[in-house]
Order: C-alpha cells, then sequence, then structure tokens
C-alpha cells in the first residue's frame, strides 16, 4: 500500500448503489486510475465495469488486496455486518470512510471492531438523489456540494487529508469538519427535517384531489424530496431521534406563530415573519 495518497491510489467502494456509484463516477472522472466496486447485486459490478466507472471487479478479498482506501457506501443498518465481513482482508494503514446520515453511537461501534492499524474516518457527502440504484448515479450531484467529516480516534491526519483530498477531487467545494455529536445536530436541521416536511407535505393533500393540475414551481420544489429512499430514511430518523424531535418542535412553533398571525389576521406580524426569513436566505446564499 503507498504512503501517501494521491491518483494512483487503490479505491474500493463497497455499495455501488447511487451514492456509491456517483463515487465511482466521480473518482473515476477525476483520474483516479484505480478506482473498484463491490456490491452484493453481481448486476450492479457489471454495470458500473461496463459503463467505465470502476477499474474492474472481482471477489471482495481479490478487491481489497493491497486498498489504500475503501469508501463503504451501504446503509447503517448493514455497515458493522459489512465491517466484519471485510475485517480479515484488510491491511494495516488502510483507510476505510463512510457516507452514513447519522453518526453518534453508530461509528463509535464500527471503530471498536476494526483491526489494529486500521484507519477509520467517517464522512457524509451532502448531496445526493431521492432514487436509489446504480442507474441513478451521478457525479455531477458533487460540484459545489458540501463534506463534512467526523474523526474519531483511530482518525489520523494524514488519514483526515486523504479523505478531505477525495472530497475536493470528486468535486465538493466545502470540506468541514466537525464532531459526530455536532454532526448530528446539524444534518437533523438541514437534511432530517427537510425530508419530513416534504413528506407531510405532501401526506397532507386529500388523495383523490387534483392537485397535480394546479401545482407550480413552489410545490414542485418543496416536495421534490418527498420521493424518498424509505428504507434508508427510517434509519436515519430514528437513528438521530433525539435531534429530529428538537428540530420538528422548532418548526412546529413557526408554523404556530404564522397560523395564529394568520388566524388573528395580523399582518404586520406576517410581514416581520417574511422580512426575517428573506434576510436569512439571503445570507444563506452569500455562501456560496
Amino acid at each position: 500500500m503507498n504512503n501517501s495518497f494521491n491518483k494512483d491510489s487503490k479505491i474500493v467502494i463497497i455499495g455501488l448503489g447511487v451514492i456509491g456509484g456517483s463515487y465511482a463516477m466521480a473518482l473515476t472522472g477525476a483520474g483516479y486510475t484505480r478506482v473498484y466496486g463491490y456490491d452484493t447485486d453481481p448486476n450492479s459490478m457489471i454495470k458500473a465495469a461496463e459503463d467505465g466507472i470502476i477499474a474492474g471487479i472481482g471477489t471482495i478479498d481479490e478487491l481489497l488486496a493491497g486498498a489504500d482506501m475503501v469508501a463503504l457506501c451501504v446503509y447503517p443498518d448493514t455497515a458493522i455486518e459489512c465491517i466484519r465481513e471485510i475485517s480479515p482482508f484488510l491491511s494495516a494503514g488502510v483507510i476505510i470512510t463512510d457516507v452514513a446520515g447519522i453518526k453518534r453511537g453508530y461509528i463509535d461501534a464500527i471503530a471498536a471492531i476494526l483491526p489494529l492499524g486500521v484507519r477509520f474516518v467517517p464522512a457524509h457527502p451532502m448531496a445526493g438523489r431521492e432514487k436509489k440504484g446504480i442507474e441513478y448515479a451521478d457525479s455531477n450531484v458533487f460540484k459545489g456540494a458540501n463534506f463534512i467529516i467526523t474523526p474519531v480516534g483511530v482518525s489520523d491526519e494524514a488519514a483526515v487529508e486523504a479523505v478531505s483530498k477525495m472530497a475536493v477531487d470528486m468535486g465538493f467545494a466545502r470540506i468541514r469538519i466537525l464532531s459526530p455529536q455536532k454532526h448530528d445536530e446539524i444534518v437533523a436541521y438541514t437534511s432530517q427535517l427537510p425530508h419530513a416536511l416534504a413528506v407531510s407535505l405532501i401526506n397532507s393533500d386529500e388523495e383523490d384531489g387534483e392537485t397535480g393540475d394546479f401545482i407550480g414551481d413552489s410545490y414542485r420544489d418543496l416536495t421534490r424530496i418527498a420521493d424518498i429512499n424509505s428504507q434508508l430514511w427510517g434509519q436515519l430518523f430514528i437513528g438521530n431521534k433525539d435531534n429530529l424531535i428538537k428540530v420538528i418542535d422548532d418548526f412546529e412553533h413557526q408554523l404556530k406563530l404564522i397560523r395564529q398571525a394568520v388566524e388573528e389576521g395580523d399582518n404586520a406580524s406576517l410581514e416581520q415573519l417574511f422580512n426575517k426569513s428573506s434576510a436569512r436566505r439571503c445570507a444563506l446564499n452569500s455562501r456560496k
């Protein structure tokens, strides 16, 4: 295994779904020459190889031999078992990273069972697609997006730098390093709450209504992520339930303020709320 991480380093992506497939596509497109992929569905591996986004396929022990980086692109509930299965084939010094949208507890469990000398750098690409499967992989979703790293005790500086470099090469614009606790607090608001709102909004309509004949861009934008991967997002919601419940309560408070102002015909309060939201949205845009 190489001591320094570069575009000749061997990268193995485990889980060639929409995120794993997009990783492979982005890394190969960025000039990484030894990107390999493994999936329990052989059709996903064959498609990735035929599309030229991975250098080849093989058995898990063949692929992991001499690997410099392993990207674990699987659901949280299967990640720990996956680590147990691949541990016999991991060399000392290899870097393991992941893509899970929750970190507390889950990454501690992984770190606890890693073989001695294996480095683990948890990460979260803040980009993706609502669909699942390699056929929906698209490296363009990473361009200009945010990437979060949550180091643990086995995340040495060189390993963190390697994962950061990989993220930049894939097109991510901003790399942030946070504690696992802070990560889960923030994504409850920036990622999980929007998905909860989109699901609630589209499910609040009458099922036999003719809404589709009258929607505009605002409804389309707000409900885009309601086409949700139910298996994955159920795990993310429950795995971060304390933080998610808090931000749902905060949102409900703000919605009640609007409801109260409408009920009372209080246009001044509505304008105040609208002006505040406009200012905060403009400030958000200025960070791009």
